[in-house]
């Protein structure tokens, strides 16, 4: 059944006889044609009806056409078509296959130039452009562009063949809908996107500027939006739950918000509330919606009023009903509404219940998405190979359709264990494999880099996980395509991706790591075994994306380990650049072996940039080579042994001595240190060099001038009073990063902070915990405290040790609102502001002391360890590592020395450590990372020696004595007081 009212048309519209409609009040006509009407549309100057497929369009009275017009149907050889819309002065209609044609004034109709091969599943008509949506999920338009409804450029012309918006490709669109000169789409998700004319607001955008490519109507954005309608200069939203929005010209009433004003963001039709709309349509100057619950049709706006020919033209800004038939509401429900120029049409289906059939989804108006059962039916190719290449190339062609896949009932996000489950069926079939890899790799290269709309970003989230389930071993191209295509989005689209990857389930994300790791993995194996073509920009791709991933981990909390983020074969490429370097040291100057030495130099300094993608024995090594081949690039291919950097110092005025030394600017920092205690015999081969830092510490900490403060529990902090002297402070860090260029430890226990702050990080309450607990303890009770009087009864304001932490500190109460603010100040005046200059000068010390700047690779935890050495002593693991000459761990001499070893106190052991090495700090990574050789020395007079140690080798050479207990006075007596190199 039909339904129509408000201007003059012929009785009967052509489809029955004139005595066959039946008439009700205010102008209200219905008729019941022989051949239902399946589809029907009204423009300004015609409306058309699709009956059995066929067309048929009637010319509407106008002001300039003054006759009514004749039902005609058109000639348009065998095709059936299922719509039809009008605009201005054309049509355009759709037919079943999917072709769409157009229809002129004249009603001449010709094919669509631009969509040929193209299935179109939805057509919408303006004044003067139009739209279409095809099968995979694009927008192509056509037109005029006078005020950028095509969405394409501002300077585009127009055209009169269909042109593709290019900028919508990635979004899954569920319709889309063309006003007067502007446009909107509406994603499956619910986000509004508009463009073109926007006068009177229509864009919803909260100005009245116009727009020339497709924008976010972001006020709509949790509104559930279901459908959307254009009108002339007027937008009307439908949401989820029957909420009605409109926004644009309201000078006719249209926007039925009780005044003739225009709106510039979408507002709530107040008098529909509670309505449960189920239906929306805007016409030229009038709004028309359904309420399928109720059967009800409201109307407002323009509004022709009486007899046919006998109307008068009012205007309503509010909703109200329409008068139908009893028999309207008994047996018909409402399957749409058509609101034209200055006509309006309701047409009904015969059916049972309250839910009208506008209200279900139709598949042939929606995207094509994968799911299961098509994966099932390709795998088991139940079609031809031909068809099935034909839907893999639909389905993986397009991003818009990917990201429709999988969504929940929500449409708002995927359905990980789904898309998961489906992904993993491809591997059913190679062939299918085969080519959905080809495809998709094809895809790859058209993704837009400046996607509109979050959903289309979603991409990025469904690809890892469909490339990692279907890319064969040992090829990377996929990810390196998406890992490409990743690194070219904007800055604001790839903080929505990261947004995205936060709140992944943990086996996605997991799988993200694995996939970039995996591929980083690869490529550097392929690398290490001398594979020079390789390209190392590819692996720094793969190492940014890993970054992303492991800030967005750290950012948000995510259980996702370190670890999952370290590349094991990082090791296998350090292990063959020393291999390369041994063989250069023999083969000086071959010329492929120097070539693969600068080839993986050049990886390591890559590597350089990402640090979690290696553990700290690996970086420690990436910084020794790195200062190798600082020193080779500077030295040449022989690496100098003189005495250029040879400081000269007396034992007993170590500090003083080395403070004159560094003032007469002839060290030359990039190259080693050599020490030599004056009036000792020795080489420095390390051994004398790690005992004049381990001595240099000791002289620091006792310095007079009180340049380091020894805190309650030992750690070490700039002296914040000491402020005359600021080359104390840098010399203090021209000999700490001395020692970590050099690989020495230094014996000053600073806190993380230090290091923190070395890689411009911000220490935290955390860090004033471990350098003053206290302080911290006092802190943390603070900001625990749950009532407000206690907090106001402490007394605090904005004051540590007389200083202000902001100006008129010391007026302002701290509180329960503003205690946050002032932790946070105390930390950092504790840290930063109270010892800033000091710092500062440190800081440009350390960096002259070491200059190889690689070591800002290192985590603090990192840095602090190889800087002081690890504070775990395993006495065992010394045990396990030594090894032996001339001797045996079975030997009476041997078991009775680790005898009294263990006996010996902590502090014994220590010494037994300096003694050996020159340094009581262990190694990161434990005593294994030491040599401990232990040589018999078989003399007659052996019970009247020390033991000796060669601390450059770490050898002890050990009497043979003749009991345990000779072994224990002479071991304890030379750890204690044999500290000169070289004497007994």
């Amino acid at each position: 059944m039909l339904c129509f009212w408000g201007a003059q048309v012929r009785e009967g519209l052509g489809l029955v006889k004139a005595e066959q409609v039946k008439k009700g009040k205010c102008g209200l006509r219905c008729l019941c044609p022989k051949t239902a009407v399946q589809d029907m549309s009204a423009g300004r100057s015609f409306a058309g009806f699709i009956r059995d497929g066929k067309v048929s369009v009637l010319r509407l009275r106008s002001e300039d056409y003054n006759h009514d017009g004749k039902l005609k149907k058109l000639q348009l050889k065998n095709k059936t078509f299922r719509q039809i819309v009008f605009g201005g002065d054309g049509a355009v209609l759709l037919a079943n296959a999917g072709n769409v044609l157009i229809m002129d004034k004249s009603t001449v109709c010709k094919p669509l130039k631009g969509l040929e091969n193209r299935q179109v599943i939805q057509i919408t008509c303006g004044d003067h452009h139009s739209m279409a949506l095809t099968k995979d999920g694009q927008v192509f338009v056509w037109g005029e562009n006078s005020h950028g409804q095509l969405g394409l450029r501002k300077d585009h012309p127009g055209s009169p063949s269909a042109q593709h918006v290019q900028s919508l490709s990635g979004v899954p669109l569920a319709q889309i809908s063309a006003g007067g000169d502007h446009s909107f789409v509406l994603s499956l998700s619910g986000v509004v996107f508009g463009w073109g004319k926007n006068s009177a607001g229509q864009l919803g955008l909260g100005d009245t500027t116009d727009r020339h490519v497709p924008t976010v109507v972001n006020s709509l954005n949790g509104k559930k939006t279901v459908s959307i309608s254009c009108g002339g200069e007027h937008t009307a939203t439908l949401s989820k739950g029957g909420t009605v929005f409109t926004f644009g010209s309201g000078g006719s009433g249209q926007l039925g918000h009780k005044s003739f004003r225009d709106e510039h963001h979408p507002r709530v039709v107040g008098e529909l509330w509670g309505s449960e709309v189920s239906q929306v349509t805007c016409g030229r100057h009038h709004t028309l919606v359904s309420v399928a619950s109720s059967k009800l049709i409201y109307s407002f706006g323009c509004w022709i009023q009486g007899k046919p020919g006998n109307g008068k033209m009012i205007k309503k800004f509010v909703p109200f009903p329409v008068d139908l038939s009893t028999k309207c509401n008994r047996e018909y429900t409402i399957e749409k509404l058509i609101a034209g120029e200055n006509h309006y049409f309701a047409l009904f289906f015969k059916g049972l219940g309250n839910i009208s059939a506008m209200s279900k989804p139709n598949p042939s108006k929606g995207i094509v998405t994968l799911n299961e059962r098509m994966i099932e039916r390709w795998v088991s190719e139940r079609d031809s190979w031909v068809t099935i290449k034909r839907e893999i190339t639909k389905m993986f062609s397009s991003a818009a359709c990917l990201n429709g896949s999988f969504l929940k009932a929500s449409q708002d996000e995927q359905d990980f264990e789904l898309a998961e489950k489906a992904f993993s069926k491809l591997l059913g079939n190679e062939k299918v494999i085969s080519k959905v890899m080809k495809v998709v790799e094809q895809m790859l290269r058209s993704l837009n880099p400046n996607p509109v709309g979050e959903e289309s970003l979603r991409i990025y989230i469904l690809l890892p996980e469909l490339i990692r389930c279907i890319q064969k071993q040992q090829r990377t191209e996929l990810t390196e395509a998406l890992a490409s295509k990743i690194l070219q989005l904007d800055p604001d689209a790839h903080k929505v991706l990261e947004k995205y990857w936060s709140k992944l389930p943990d086996g996605w994300l997991k799988s993200l790591v694995k996939l970039f790791r995996k591929a980083s993995a690869e490529l550097i194996g392929q690398i290490s075994y001398g594979k020079m073509n390789q390209d190392i920009q590819c692996l720094e791709k793969f190492l940014k994306i890993l970054q992303t991933i492991h800030q967005v981990c750290c950012s948000a909390n995510r259980d996702i380990p370190n670890r999952d983020f370290i590349i094991h074969e990082i090791n296998d490429l350090l292990d063959m650049l020393q291999v390369t370097l041994e063989y250069l040291k023999e083969c000086n100057d071959v010329y492929e072996i120097v070539l693969k030495q600068h080839y993986y130099i050049r990886t390591i300094k890559i590597l350089l940039k990402f640090p979690f993608a290696a553990d700290s024995a690996s970086k420690w090594r990436m910084f020794c080579y790195l200062r190798y081949e600082r020193l080779q690039s500077i030295s040449g291919s022989f690496m100098r042994n003189d005495n250029t950097n040879m400081l000269q110092i007396n034992r007993e005025s170590v500090l003083t001595d080395t403070l004159e030394y560094l003032r007469q600017n002839i060290h030359s920092y990039i190259h080693p240190l050599k020490v030599e205690f004056i009036g000792e015999h020795g080489s420095d081969i390390r051994g004398l060099s790690a005992e004049f830092f381990s001595l240099l510490s000791q002289s620091i900490l006792k310095w007079e001038k009180k340049v380091l403060e020894v805190q309650e529990n030992s750690l070490v902090w700039f002296n914040p009073d000491h402020v005359q002297a600021n080359r104390d402070f840098y010399y203090l860090g021209v000999i700490c990063g001395m020692a970590l260029y050099n690989h020495h430890f230094i014996n000053i226990d600073f806190p993380l902070a230090l290091f923190k702050k070395l890689l411009q990080q911000s220490p935290t309450l955390n860090d004033l915990e471990e350098l003053s607990p206290v302080e911290a303890r006092s802190l943390k009770s603070l900001l625990e405290e749950d009532e407000e009087e206690v907090v106001d009864m402490l007394f605090l304001d904005f004051m540590v040790k007389g200083q202000e932490l902001i100006p008129n500190g010391n007026q302002i109460p701290v509180t329960k609102a503003n205690r946050l603010e002032y932790v946070d100040l105390y930390v950092d005046f504790i840290f930063n502001k109270s010892v800033k200059s000091q710092f500062e000068h440190f800081s440009e010390g350390f960096y002259k002391g070491c200059p190889l700047d690689a070591w800002s690779m290192f985590h603090p935890e990192e840095l602090q360890q190889f800087f002081q050495g690890s504070p775990k002593y395993e006495w065992k693991e010394l045990q396990l590592c030594a090894s032996y000459e001339k001797c045996s761990a079975s030997d009476e001499l041997i078991k009775n020395f680790w005898t009294v070893f263990f006996e010996l106190s902590e502090e014994n052991k220590r010494k037994f450590l300096v003694f050996l090495y020159g340094t009581d700090r262990v190694p990161v990574g434990g005593f294994s990372k030491r040599v401990l050789n232990i040589s018999l020395l078989n003399c007659p007079d052996a019970d009247d020696r020390l033991p000796e140690a060669q601390t450059c080798f770490g050898i002890l050479i050990l009497p043979k004595y003749s009991d345990i207990n000779t072994l224990r006075n002479k071991l304890i007596h030379a750890i204690s007081f044999c500290e000169v190199f070289g004497r007994e």
